[in-house]
């Protein structure tokens, strides 16, 4: 970052210039593609081979009949279609295609570009302001849906935990993630209610907020200013209108999406070889749940890659010592598992956002006139 800001110096171009910031910017871009490719790189030839060959894992995966084949693309196809359900549900009037065609497209660029959850929803906000949406009622079902994916995420290693516990099999990991888990989930329980519950705390939480993503925003050499404090009072009132209208519709749609997923992977490791004697079905729970949590740090689109490795290393560490087969046959059914899961609920998703996008750029039918587009607020 030095290197630029002295060639700035040399050519005469103050810290402030546009310049500055476009070069600082594609800077900062190209280090996440580069810290992107080289973690990814890193987990797929080194970290995933140490616990099985891929031929080890090709091998456990042909044992998979056509009828497990087939359950699995339709628990996959139902898990698809809960994450439709909950758009529909967040914005009024959505219909299920143009929900499917949203998300889909969206999620592809989560998965495909650093920093792709952010690109995602400036992504899914244009197609909606595009078909005549308003931009309150598209920024409050992110808000809330965001909200509501984050506590589930924060809650299945607090419930996962218990369900380990009585069954006599927990860990130290599992037990110290759940933890931080329970203490996220509670402070994050606690904002989210002072929000809804006055004004004032609404106001200062949200320049809260703002403090804290200028911080974050200097510290990557991209400093912006942003102004939540009025966006949060603003926002407040709709989202309890959402909240008191929705809640059963939104809090049923979140669960049962991240537990079909859950239900995906739980699928493929039993098809893959992994019993429930050697890692129960609690037990999957909260490596499920743990890998969820990491699939928010922005290392890598998606958490590819990171979360691979942890989902294999947390199967095979739960299944110590009460492995029914030789621990390499074990391992690689592990990750046999692991991957098939991933490449359903992860690769199988980039295709079919390719897809939803040629829809929408085509389908001119659903968009309404820009003269007619609804106001933003």
């Amino acid at each position: 970052m030095s290197e630029i800001v002295d060639i700035e110096a040399q050519e005469g171009l103050p810290p402030g210039h546009p310049a500055t910031k476009k070069r600082k910017s594609r800077a900062w871009h190209l280090a996440q593609v580069l810290i992107a490719v080289v973690v990814v790189v890193l987990c797929f030839a080194y970290a995933i081979p140490k616990f099985a060959s891929y031929s080890e894992v090709w091998t456990e995966v042909k044992t998979m009949t056509p009828f497990e084949v087939l359950l699995l693309l339709l628990a996959t196809a139902l898990n698809l279609v809960t994450y439709w359900w909950q758009n529909m549900v967040s914005i009024p009037n959505l219909s299920l295609w143009k929900a499917a065609v949203n998300n889909q497209t969206s999620t592809s660029v989560a998965n495909t570009m650093p920093g792709g959850a952010y690109i995602a929803i400036a992504v899914s906000y244009e197609m909606y302001r595009a078909w005549g949406y308003k931009g309150s009622d598209v920024g409050v079902s992110v808000a809330v849906t965001s909200v509501l994916n984050i506590y589930a995420k924060l809650l299945l290693p607090v419930v996962a935990l218990a369900l380990i516990v009585l069954s006599g099999r927990a860990n130290g990991a599992l037990v110290g993630a759940s933890s931080v888990g329970i203490l996220v989930l509670a402070v994050s329980v606690v904002l989210f209610g002072l929000i809804l519950w006055k004004k004032p705390f609404a106001y200062r939480i949200g320049n809260g907020f703002a403090r804290a993503g200028m911080w974050v925003a200097r510290l990557v050499g991209r400093p912006k200013t942003f102004e939540w404090g009025d966006a949060a009072v603003r926002w407040r009132r709709h989202m309890i209108d959402l909240l008191v209208a929705r809640w059963l519709a939104l809090s049923s749609s979140t669960i049962i999406s991240h537990l079909t997923l859950y239900l995906v992977m739980l699928m493929a490791l039993r098809f893959c070889g992994v019993s429930n004697d050697e890692v129960t079905w609690a037990q999957v729970l909260g490596v499920f749940a743990i890998g969820r949590l990491l699939t928010a740090l922005p290392i890598t689109p998606g958490g590819l890659g990171v979360v691979e490795v942890a989902y294999i290393g947390g199967i095979i560490l739960a299944g110590r010592g009460h492995t029914t087969v030789p621990a390499e046959v074990f391992q690689a059914q592990a990750a046999a598992g692991v991957l098939v899961f991933r490449a359903l609920t992860y690769g199988i998703q980039i295709p079919i956002g390719a897809i939803t996008y040629l829809v929408w750029r085509t389908k001119k039918s659903w968009r309404v006139p820009a003269s007619a587009t609804l106001p933003a607020a």
